[in-house]
């Protein structure tokens, strides 16, 4: 096992795995911290099963807990198409200026031009809403144009956007958000999240731990297999993230003290690293940009120690940031013994631990 191999020597079949169907959450647990915990030491590879009702006791005083809290868009929209009147499914990726970019299916027959005719939700009293399609992209995306397309308005038109193996509808919707959740903009749950309730976050302050947040808008690359065959052959899309200069300024205060910074997902991972040596100057400044970073076996961590997360789909590159920062075999075994033990997998499911030491009690 080595946490340095280069990925332009890997493959995207290196991280593929066999999951029983069976294991995929379908629905949430009754409670959000009911989820079961496997922690994985990053340094000596050994296996621990836990309750993320714990996770205070896995942490050190002075430790830093860093989430996202984007809130998921009803981002997925019925519209017809004004002149033939055929339908159109659209799913909302990511604003740009007063316009937002789309995955449209179909999306052959949409032209420059078209005017589709969004449709209200069961819970709308809203009438139709006119939107034009500005400019097209590969792969069915489209940029949509309309007055008044604002995050809010779209509640009246949009449902929450269930990843395509969950195969039902939740009773409770807002279990697919974080209670921490405030801007609108992702088209998918920062899902390692939505573990964490009140209980939880008073248990993490009592034991000393800091809490924070940043903000990246989930976006396309949720969504879009993987086509090449090397993974220096991928390119990630880009995504929307922001840190505040208070949240940066909790980061540099605790490297400083020694504490650890866990990232609390791979989107946080993403924004952590993407500032990483502009810390300092997001310290007096904050930061908010575009980031592209594609984290894989062999890249140098700057500001991450831990991570909490899910259990993630095979040959994506969330598992490769994970074999990132716990090495390739470490992970293959973790997740081999999640499946033995029948832990539940995906954006759903339970959650998953990567430390640097032992549980210290």
């Amino acid at each position: 096992m080595s946490h340095s191999v280069p990925y332009s020597d890997l493959f995207v079949s290196d991280f593929d795995y066999n999951l029983p169907p069976e294991l995929i959450a379908q629905v949430p647990l009754a409670r959000r911290d009911d989820s079961r915990l496997l922690v994985l030491d990053r340094r000596g590879g050994a296996i621990t099963h836990s309750t993320f009702r714990s996770l205070p006791d896995w942490l050190r005083s002075g430790d830093l807990l860093v989430a996202n809290d984007s809130r998921v868009l009803p981002g997925r929209l019925k519209a017809r198409k004004r002149d033939t009147g055929g339908a159109v499914q659209l799913l909302l990726l990511r604003q740009e200026g007063e316009s937002w970019w789309a995955l449209a299916r179909p999306a052959k027959r949409l032209r420059v031009g078209t005017t589709l005719l969004l449709q209200p939700n069961e819970h709308s009293s809203s009438l139709e809403l006119e939107v034009t399609v500005a400019e097209r992209a590969a792969a069915g995306l489209v940029l949509l144009s309309g007055a008044g397309l604002s995050p809010e308005l779209l509640s009246g038109y949009g449902e929450l956007p269930l990843p395509p193996y969950i195969h039902g509808r939740l009773s409770n919707i807002n279990r697919y958000q974080t209670i921490f959740a405030r801007p609108l903009g992702s088209a998918a749950a920062p899902t390692a999240g939505l573990h964490f309730t009140e209980a939880t976050l008073d248990a993490l302050r009592l034991a000393g731990v800091g809490w924070a947040t940043v903000t990246l808008h989930v976006g396309l690359d949720t969504f879009r297999p993987l086509t090449v065959e090397r993974l220096v052959e991928h390119k990630m899309h880009t995504e929307w993230c922001s840190m505040s200069a208070e949240t940066a300024g909790l980061i540099q205060t605790a490297k400083e003290r020694n504490g650890r910074v866990f990232a609390v997902g791979t989107t946080v991972a993403r924004v952590l690293e993407t500032v990483g040596d502009r810390l300092p100057h997001a310290v007096e400044h904050g930061y908010t940009g575009m980031t592209d970073l594609f984290i894989a076996p062999g890249y140098k961590w700057r500001v991450v120690d831990g991570l909490v997360t899910n259990f993630h789909l095979p040959r994506s590159t969330l598992l490769m940031m994970v074999c990132a920062l716990a090495g390739k075999e470490a992970v293959e075994r973790a997740y081999a013994r999640a499946i033995q033990e029948r832990y539940r997998f995906y954006s759903l499911g339970d959650a998953m631990l990567v430390t640097d030491v032992d549980r210290e009690n």
